[in-house]
C-alpha cells in the first residue's frame, strides 16, 4: 500500500446499501485513494469479495451500529485512527425497506441520530479534514405548481407539521449545514433528488420505495389530482458527486442533478411500482388503516407539498466550484427477458 500523504483514506457509511455500495467500488478504483474503510449494518456485500480479498487490503470492512453512540465512539478510536482516516462520506441508509417509522434512538430519527454522532466523531478527531455527506433535495420549501427551480440558498421546508421522514432529512441538512464554515473540519452536502439505479430501484424519493418491482407487494397511495416533477440523477452520478467533491477543496451545500425529469406517475410506471392517486380526505383514514395493518398491504406517501409540487435543481455552483456535470442519462431498455426496464447507460 502507498504511502503516498496526497492519496485519501477514506470512510464510507453504509457501504452494504446501493449508494454505499456504488461509492466504495468508484473510489477502489481511484488512483488518489489509498485506502476504504466500508462501514455497513450487515455482512458485506458479495460483490465486495473481490476487493476485500485484494493482497494490498485497499478495502477493508466492518459492522457498526452508526446510530449507537458507543459502537461509534469505539470505531473512530479503534478503527479509524489504525488506518488513518483522514476522510468520511457518510451516506443514509436507504435500502429496502427504510421507513421514517423506524424505532427511534433516545427519542431521535435514526437518520438524525446518525447524522449527530458521525459529525461528533469527525469534530472530535484531528485526523478527519474532509466530511462529504448525502443529503435530500426534498428539504426545500415547495409552492404550487411544477415551476420551482431550487438554489443551495432557496428556504428549506420547516413546517412542524411535515411528515416525519421530511422532518429527519431537513434536521439532516441543518446539522451539516451548520459545520460549512468550520475551519478545523470541511464539510460538503450534498443535496441529491430522486436516485435512479439501473433495473429500476429508485431512492431518496418520499413515494417510490426503495425496493425491486418484483418485490413490491404493496399498494403506494398518492393524493389525487398532483403529478409532481421529479429531478433525476442516476447512482452513478451519485458516486462521481461524491468523488469529486472528496477531492475538492471547497466546502458548503450543492445541489447535483442529472439531465432529466419526469412525471411522478411515469417514473412510477418506468419503475414497475404501483402508485395509485386518491382523494386527499381519503389519505388521513388510509394513513389509519396502514397503521393497523403495519404497512404490509398499505403504504401511505403523505399529502405534503413534495407529493404535490414540483421541482428542478440548480446545479451551477456544483458545476463551477466541483466540476460536477452527470455522466450518465436515464432511459428506457429490454432486459434479456425482453422486459422493459429503467437504465442509467453514459451519455
Amino acid at each position: 500500500m502507498s504511502g503516498d500523504p496526497e492519496r485519501r483514506r477514506v470512510l464510507v457509511s453504509h457501504a452494504d446499501q446501493p449508494l454505499g455500495r456504488r461509492i466504495v467500488k468508484r473510489l477502489f478504483w481511484d488512483e488518489r485513494v489509498a485506502q476504504v474503510l466500508a462501514i455497513g449494518d450487515g455482512p458485506p456485500p458479495r460483490s465486495f469479495d473481490h476487493f476485500l480479498a485484494a493482497p494490498d487490503r485497499r478495502l477493508v470492512y466492518a459492522r457498526v451500529d452508526l446510530s449507537r453512540h458507543r459502537p461509534v465512539s469505539n470505531l473512530f478510536h479503534s478503527q479509524v485512527r489504525a488506518h488513518r482516516i483522514d476522510s468520511v462520506i457518510h451516506v443514509p441508509s436507504h435500502g429496502p425497506g427504510e421507513s421514517p417509522n423506524r424505532p427511534l434512538v433516545a427519542g431521535v430519527a435514526t437518520r438524525t441520530a446518525e447524522a449527530r454522532l458521525v459529525l461528533q466523531q469527525c469534530l472530535q478527531d484531528r485526523g478527519i479534514h474532509d466530511l462529504i455527506v448525502l443529503g435530500s433535495a426534498f428539504v426545500y420549501r415547495l409552492t404550487p405548481g411544477n415551476a420551482n427551480r431550487m438554489t443551495e440558498d432557496s428556504e428549506l421546508n420547516l413546517d412542524p407539521d411535515a411528515a416525519a421522514d421530511l422532518r429527519s432529512w431537513v434536521d439532516c441538512d441543518m446539522i451539516f449545514h451548520g459545520e460549512v464554515h468550520n475551519d478545523a473540519l470541511r464539510v460538503v452536502l450534498l443535496r441529491v433528488p430522486t436516485v435512479v439505479c439501473g433495473g429500476g430501484a429508485v431512492f431518496f424519493h418520499p413515494s417510490l420505495s426503495a425496493v425491486e418491482r418484483n418485490d413490491w407487494p404493496a399498494r403506494d397511495l398518492r393524493p389525487l389530482g398532483f403529478d409532481p416533477l421529479c429531478a433525476l440523477i442516476s447512482d452513478k452520478d451519485v458516486a462521481l458527486a461524491a468523488r469529486l467533491a472528496l477531492h475538492s477543496r471547497h466546502s458548503g451545500v450543492y445541489n447535483v442533478s442529472g439531465n432529466e425529469t419526469l412525471p411522478l406517475s411515469e417514473l412510477s410506471r418506468w419503475t414497475g411500482q404501483r402508485s395509485l392517486p386518491v382523494p386527499g380526505p381519503l389519505l388521513r383514514v388510509a394513513s389509519r388503516v396502514a397503521g393497523l395493518a403495519g404497512g404490509q398491504w398499505l403504504r401511505v406517501s403523505g399529502d405534503g407539498p413534495q407529493m404535490r409540487y414540483g421541482f428542478t435543481l440548480d446545479t451551477r455552483r456544483a458545476a463551477e466550484q466541483l466540476g460536477f456535470r452527470p455522466g450518465h442519462r436515464i432511459g428506457l431498455a429490454r432486459a434479456g427477458d425482453g422486459r422493459v426496464q429503467i437504465e442509467t447507460p453514459e451519455i
